[in-house]
């Protein structure tokens, strides 16, 4: 299992890249040291894999567009695939550490097409409803299916038989995620195509951060009217688009800052965020201590 303290993605995009993920065993596990993240938190970001997890240690906060979910030290849960989401460490008195399965559904279902897939796969991974089935101590049914995942983070990869084990293992977890999601897909539910909208525009958003961008670029970059756009950016990231973009923007300058030696001056106009002045100000708002403060305390963290 690979320690984690950094996300990667596809260029000029929010999708996950996931570095070590092979085409004849599509699966990696990792353990997410949260706390080492620059900032604390993983931004938002989707991928067409499921994500399995278990909280190790401390406390994190799940956001998707259904809202926030918090999940402390022994619980856990699905993402499902393509769902937009983003996590951030919250405990400040132990170490935030999470423990995932990323795998493709293939890897469970097999041959695409196949009875597996169709009756045990498709119905979740296509049903808009589901974007977390969150598990937590405390109910009989939700703690079987949390033993079972902590235990299959156990199974080594030095193991004789490895890849059958987990796919056994992973295979009975999902069974009873199936039983456990049953009324959440009898609920009737419609595709969202605002999730499909809010990419576009977060996509357009990456590709043109450094640009003076204007709202009426950006809904025509999802085909929509600007009210729309304000709507669709509300309703699946609960905030303006206008804070989106300079959110994003003092995400890159933190990356930045903690990555590299590019004077202030440099890294504001490179983020699109102006002068320095200006800059200063709403770092200090947004990471609560100065640019320079911040560089320092995130380039030192390892020492």
């Amino acid at each position: 299992m690979k320690n984690i303290h950094s996300i990667e993605f596809y260029t000029g995009s929010r999708e996950e890249l996931l570095p070590g993920f092979e085409k004849d065993f599509p699966y990696i596990a990792t353990r997410a040291e949260l706390d080492k993240y620059i900032g604390g938190y993983v931004p938002w970001h989707w991928h067409r894999t499921v994500e399995l997890f278990y909280m190790e240690s401390g406390s994190i906060e799940y956001d998707t567009s259904g809202g926030k979910i918090l999940f402390p030290a022994g619980s856990g849960g699905m993402i499902n695939s393509n769902v937009l989401h983003m996590t951030k460490a919250i405990s400040q008195k132990e170490k935030n550490i999470q423990l995932l399965h990323i795998f493709d559904v293939s890897l469970l279902a097999g041959e695409q097409g196949s009875r597996i897939e169709q009756k045990y796969i498709t119905p979740i991974i296509t049903v808009p409803q589901i974007e977390v089935i969150p598990l937590f101590p405390g109910n009989a049914e939700e703690e079987r299916i949390l033993k079972l995942l902590a235990a299959s983070f156990r199974i080594s990869s030095d193991e004789f038989g490895y890849e059958i084990k987990l796919r056994e293992a992973l295979t009975e977890i999902w069974l009873m995620l199936f039983e456990l999601s049953r009324s959440m897909r009898e609920k009737k539910g419609e595709h969202n195509k605002s999730n499909d909208k809010i990419k576009l525009m977060m996509i357009y958003i990456h590709e043109h951060y450094r640009e003076k961008l204007s709202i009426s670029e950006l809904a025509a970059a999802a085909y929509l009217s600007e009210r729309e756009c304000y709507r669709v950016f509300h309703d699946c990231l609960h905030m303006t688009p206008v804070e989106y973009i300079t959110t994003y923007r003092l995400q890159i300058a933190c990356q930045m800052l903690a990555k590299g030696q590019e004077p202030v001056t440099v890294i504001s106009h490179e983020c699109g965020l102006g002068s320095s002045s200006y800059f200063g100000k709403v770092f200090r708002e947004y990471a609560h201590c100065s640019p320079i403060e911040y560089r320092k305390k995130w380039q030192n963290s390892d020492k």
